[in-house]
């Protein structure tokens, strides 16, 4: 990355997102944009002149698909993209598979009115593709770092009755790869687990999707009064908070609006600290690869509730951020790599 700026290519065949991202990304001093172009194979031509820092880059479109483009990019020159992608069911699932090729955020779009939208979530968009400079792409392509299968004794019969464990995850920017690294290496019966991975709306409903037919646990979406039970993950909806609360002796969760906390809705602060207040010491708090401070100070009221509290280590992380603010605040009792997460979750059990 130049020392100075971070040079961006933009590449969408859509000539109002391309003046678009290009012009709120010029705004900030610490971003040249290189140039924009329509579709990945004048992206080659353009990168061959001078390499990117970070692409943005859309999904489809003409000549070639942003997937092809980024699985050839990762496969011969790894470089940090950010997917800009359409919010309709359809593009969320593309948006998946362009996350399992590699890239490290999504900025979600309309379909109309395309321009204003962009340029009211101007500061989200900039702070993506800074965090996308920073990232450690090591993490995201590199499957040997993924975690072994956990082995439980008897796990083919998958717990049933009320648990008074639960695991809660916050993640940010190279989440996606990491929670499917961990999940997929958890046996059945495995505590209840609440996720918050920062995403836009109508992406979370996918990327959950995706996670439940990878699994041999259930991971879902998460819906307000859905039972938090052994064997399930759930994922809070992108553009709502999450909570856990009680319902008689069982955990369930209650997903509302709100304001955005540390710029996001889901925050992972909103979710730890009722974690803390509900589940006390019965709880782990794992705080995982992002930019930012969401989920610091809930980890640290996690800790103070007696829950134990694990930050994955900077080796492991795409962006070192939310757990390196954890750390600072003296609130955690480990720092441990990505591949020893799930042993850690089975712990709990």
């Amino acid at each position: 990355m130049a020392a100075s700026r971070i040079e961006v290519l933009v590449v969408d065949d859509s000539a109002v997102v391309r003046q678009a991202v290009s012009a709120v990304l010029a705004a900030d001093r610490t971003i040249h944009v290189l140039g924009a172009v329509a579709d990945p194979l004048f992206a080659m031509q353009r990168m061959r002149a001078q390499w990117p820092d970070v692409i943005v880059l859309d999904i489809e479109m003409p000549r070639m698909d942003g997937i092809t483009f980024l699985r050839q990019l990762m496969a011969e020159r790894p470089t940090p993209v950010v997917v800009c992608s359409t919010l309709t069911t359809r593009g969320a699932a593309t948006t998946m598979q362009a996350l399992a090729a590699g890239a490290v955020a999504i900025v979600a779009k309309p379909r109309a009115g395309v321009r204003d939208y962009l340029l009211d979530a101007s500061a989200g968009l900039v702070r993506t593709v800074k965090a996308a400079a920073r990232a450690n792409l090591r993490n995201l392509v590199a499957p040997a770092n993924a975690p072994a299968p956990v082995p439980l004794p008897g796990e083919a019969q998958p717990l049933t009755d009320t648990t008074e464990k639960v695991v809660a995850i916050g993640t940010s920017t190279g989440g996606t790869q990491a929670l499917e690294a961990i999940l997929a290496a958890l046996p059945a019966a495995t505590p209840g687990i609440v996720i918050v991975q920062h995403m836009p709306e109508k992406f979370t409903a996918a990327f959950a999707g995706r996670l439940d037919m990878l699994c041999r646990i259930e991971v879902r979406e998460a819906r307000d009064g859905d039972r938090v039970r052994p064997g399930r993950a759930l994922i809070a909806p992108g553009g709502r908070h999450m909570t856990l609360v009680r319902s008689g002796a069982q955990y369930v969760v209650a997903v509302k609006d709100g304001p955005l906390v540390h710029h996001h809705r889901p925050s992972v602060d909103v979710l730890f600290r009722s974690v803390a207040q509900t589940a006390g010491q019965n709880a782990l708090g794992i705080i995982m690869t992002g930019m930012g401070a969401d989920g610091a100070r809930g980890l640290q009221a996690m800790h103070q509730a007696g829950a134990r509290a694990v930050a994955q280590d900077e080796a492991t992380c795409v962006v070192f951020g939310m757990p390196r603010e954890a750390i600072k605040l003296g609130a955690v009792d480990a720092v441990l790599p990505l591949q020893e997460l799930p042993r850690e979750i089975m712990r709990l059990a």
